[in-house]
């Protein structure tokens, strides 16, 4: 046995999903984890996300309770034309996705997942809590030192940072030495959260009620641009996500907005079929708006002490219904390749692994979301790169994401190229 080693500081940026999930990770391995968030109160947007199975493994190895994130089951997708009718039932491809006796992907709340991961990552466990500061803004991090430097002055020294700050990343600027913008898609949306109750007793919505439980598509196609809106259950059901996308040629306009209102939403879909009319007529009289974002590949996830997770390394569009849990497995990642024991030293070379172990499947989800003539202006292949996998077989798209446990291959990877490690 070799002397007793003291535990790695770790300094986290950003209390969103990514970097709870780190923490959690990483203080189970008896880390100490401090986590610097800029808002005053670390709230989530309300709005819903899907939990899929391979997100899902990782939560069990972390010590979730499932029941906390109040999930539906997500069966599969009614595809529904904006002119009105029955749809059509799109399920799963894979055979374990559509066994009722196998692990399902759920839907769930944001605010639910989050405040389960905060309970993971800063209350009883295994390993230290990790220590939550906000109003904590980073103004500076320095990755070769592993220092961060705070808005107040405070200059914080650890042995391991991770820029869990989202897509507009601080921490990756300082990784890189210069500034990555998010790319603009073109493509923006209206987002609400109503009260499924809101829409008891009315006429025509069994196409929202009845058959397979998930997602509800209505899509119109208008030459390359399409109008489309995605209805889900969350939150035991009690509560229904909706998100309407459209075309956005004025997302550089210095008066665009991240708000809009329930009119606006109603004007933009005002020719889709009577059978969806009640939803908008739901919605609340202010709704967010977003802009469809995603990431360019970057060079690199780290630099010295510091690494990237979640969006920072990997923004990526909701089309495959992996942001979250790309985000969930970095940190499992990171839990197998950074193991109780770690010294400061050895530091670099484990993130080196990670950026080796997660950038290739990070950068294919990224860009299989993307649709259309711009994926291939976005990411170009660079040379001999080859997928993962078949990027035009659905149904290996599916096992290639879903079928992933990162804890076991993380793991697998640390042995082969570290061996196995004295505590």
């Amino acid at each position: 046995m070799s002397p007793q080693k003291q535990p790695l500081n770790v300094a986290i940026v950003g209390a969103g999903l990514a970097g709870l999930s780190a923490a959690i990770a990483l203080r189970r391995n008896g880390f100490i984890v401090q986590i610097y968030e800029s808002e005053e109160c670390k709230t989530e947007i309300g709005a819903g996300l899907g939990v899929p199975v391979n997100a899902q493994r990782v939560l069990e190895g972390l010590g979730y309770s499932k029941e906390n994130l109040k999930g539906v089951v997500n069966e599969g997708v009614l595809q529904l034309d904006a002119n009105g009718g029955t749809g059509e039932v799109i399920p799963w491809l894979l055979e374990s996705l559509n066994n009722t006796s196998s692990k399902p992907n759920i839907l769930c709340h944001r605010s639910d997942l989050h405040a389960e991961l905060e309970r993971l990552a800063l209350g009883p466990g295994e390993g230290p809590p990790a220590v939550l500061h906000l109003s904590s803004k980073v103004l500076e991090c320095d990755p070769e030192a592993g220092a961060l430097t705070l808005s107040d002055g405070r200059v914080v020294h650890s042995d391991l940072i991770l820029g869990a700050d989202g897509i507009s990343s601080s921490v990756r600027t300082d990784i890189l030495g210069h500034k990555v913008r998010p790319i603009l898609t073109g493509g923006s949306c209206y987002r609400a959260v109503i009260e499924a109750s809101k829409l008891e007793g009315r006429e025509g919505l069994a196409w929202l009620n009845e058959g397979i439980s998930g997602p509800r598509m209505v899509i119109k196609s208008e030459g390359p641009a399409i109008r489309m809106v995605a209805i889900y259950p969350c939150r035991s059901g009690t509560l229904l996500n909706i998100v309407a996308g459209f075309a956005d040629p004025h997302q550089t306009d210095p008066d665009w907005t991240a708000t809009g209102t329930r009119a606006d939403v109603q004007a933009l879909f005002a020719d889709f079929h009577a059978q969806y009319q009640p939803v908008f007529d739901a919605l609340p009289d202010q709704v967010l708006k977003w802009r469809f974002l995603t990431l360019p590949h970057l060079p690199t996830w780290v630099r010295g002490r510091a690494a990237l997770v979640g969006d920072a390394a990997h923004g990526t569009l909701p089309r495959l219904g992996q942001g979250a849990a790309l985000a969930i497995e970095d940190a499992a990642a990171l839990g197998a390749l950074l193991p109780p024991g770690t010294t400061p030293a050895e530091v670099p070379a484990r993130l080196a692994a990670y950026e080796a172990l997660r950038k290739p499947r990070g950068e294919f989800v990224v860009r299989e979301s993307v649709m259309g003539p711009n994926k291939a202006k976005w990411y170009p292949k660079r040379d001999g790169e080859q997928d993962p996998v078949v990027a035009g077989s659905p149904k290996e798209q599916q096992a290639y994401l879903m079928e992933y446990d990162v804890t076991k291959v993380a793991a697998e990877y640390y042995a082969e190229k570290f061996g196995r490690k004295e505590v």
